[in-house]
């Protein structure tokens, strides 16, 4: 029963001055608003990249040429040639939970087709190519192993070339283009799949067979990678274990710490990207919290302000028989309802906030419950923290000296 009179007599003190309330509560209301806000875009761009990067397939594995140094320089890993076609082979025949795997070569160069050309590159492969990046045919069909091993002159084009070099909307297939002045035959074009994650258009690019692109193109007799797929994305950990003992046999490394390769499976690049997110989502939230904090100091300055204003009343109560720890109740219950007032006036506004910015600016995000309640955890704790100390000041009025007052 007293703790509800405390309440109401908080309750009242509040109403009585309402805008100065609503100024009080502005640092809280903006600092939970921002919390939200943030997490539930750093939720979102988790869930997006997680999205968009198993949409080229899960279960892709990558071995790659590692950096190395020589004389005190350390070279680009791309510029590494310690990959070759005997690596793919031991790869593809020792490997048994890898279920596809390519070469893969890449270069850049223009595509030309009569007056129109455009810049792209070009992917060296084997036919195993479309079935690791899950990628279907929109139209005309893939190359087959033998004109692999004839390095014929065939290709495949993303509709981005197609828009660019027949304009005039010409069936590709059966036509002749020329990347770097070497003539192609168009014999598929890809199914259209936009930009990934990283802002790369996916459908701007030439697929031909890798014996093609390295011969005729690049001029090269090493691989720039090999791309495979695991069984499943539950057997992708193994296989990358498995692959990296090949590689280790077939480079004569017995220290991994030496290892000149990479093999990274599509999860742990998610889960690097995860972590680049999230350290930023932090960055973001530690500058929202500082709202809070003013918020919080808000509170305390407007606390000692009522202190001021109502030493008198203290006093009066006092006098009558009210106790120091109803004084130091009443002005704590005080400072905490305008804390989590303030905390839900901060949630709805972070919640329309999330959805402004889905909707106007096309950010993904994702509202965590675990947002919602530690930033109305926090708001009940800065009530408590910053209110503590006028409330104890309050309290610890002499009725006498409160009484006398003016």
């Amino acid at each position: 029963m007293r703790l509800l009179n405390l309440f109401k007599i908080a309750f009242k003190a509040i109403v009585l001055n309402k805008m100065r309330t609503l100024l009080t509560m502005l640092g809280i209301i903006i600092g939970v608003a921002s919390v939200i806000a943030m997490l539930a875009i750093g939720e979102g761009s988790k869930e997006s990249i997680r999205e968009n990067i198993s949409s080229m397939g899960s279960n892709i594995i990558t071995i790659r040429p590692a950096s190395a140094s020589s004389g005190g320089v350390r070279a680009s890993a791309d510029e590494m040639q310690t990959l070759t076609l005997k690596d793919y082979e031991a790869v593809k025949d020792q490997a048994t939970f890898l279920s596809y795997a390519t070469p893969l070569v890449t270069g850049k160069g223009q595509v030309i087709n009569g007056a129109n050309n455009w810049p792209s590159g070009i992917y060296g492969v084997n036919p195993d190519y479309l079935k690791i990046k899950v990628v279907d045919l929109q139209s005309g069909s893939m190359f087959t192993d033998a004109e692999v091993k004839m390095a014929s002159k065939v290709a495949l084009i993303g509709q981005t070339v197609v828009d660019n070099v027949f304009p005039d909307g010409q069936d590709p297939i059966g036509q002749m283009i020329r990347f770097n002045n070497i003539p192609f035959k168009v014999i598929g074009v890809l199914e259209v799949k936009g930009e990934n994650t990283f802002g790369q258009d996916q459908d701007d690019v030439v697929i031909a067979p890798y014996t093609t692109v390295q011969k005729r193109i690049l001029a090269i007799d090493y691989i720039n990678q090999i791309m495979a797929s695991a069984i499943s994305e539950d057997d992708a950990p193994n296989a990358v274990t498995e692959v990296s003992e090949i590689m280790r046999i077939q480079h004569q490394i017995s220290n991994p710490n030496k290892d000149d390769f990479t093999v990274q499976s599509m999860e742990e690049l998610i889960s690097t990207f995860s972590s680049t997110s999230e350290m930023l989502t932090l960055l973001l939230v530690a500058v929202a919290s500082i709202s809070l904090l003013i918020g919080g100091i808000g509170i305390m300055n407007i606390m000692y302000v009522s202190v001021k204003e109502r030493t008198k009343e203290i006093g009066l109560r006092m006098a009558v028989g009210a106790k120091g720890a109803d004084i130091l109740m009443q002005f704590l219950i005080e400072a905490v309802l305008i804390s989590i007032t303030g905390g839900i006036l901060g949630v709805l506004l972070g919640l329309a906030s999330t959805i402004f910015i889905e909707k106007f600016l096309n950010w993904p995000t994702s509202v965590a419950m675990y947002s919602v309640v530690i930033s109305f955890a926090v708001c009940a704790v800065t009530g408590i923290f910053f209110g503590w100390y006028p409330a104890r000041k309050a309290s610890a009025l002499d009725p006498i000296t409160a009484l006398r007052y003016e």
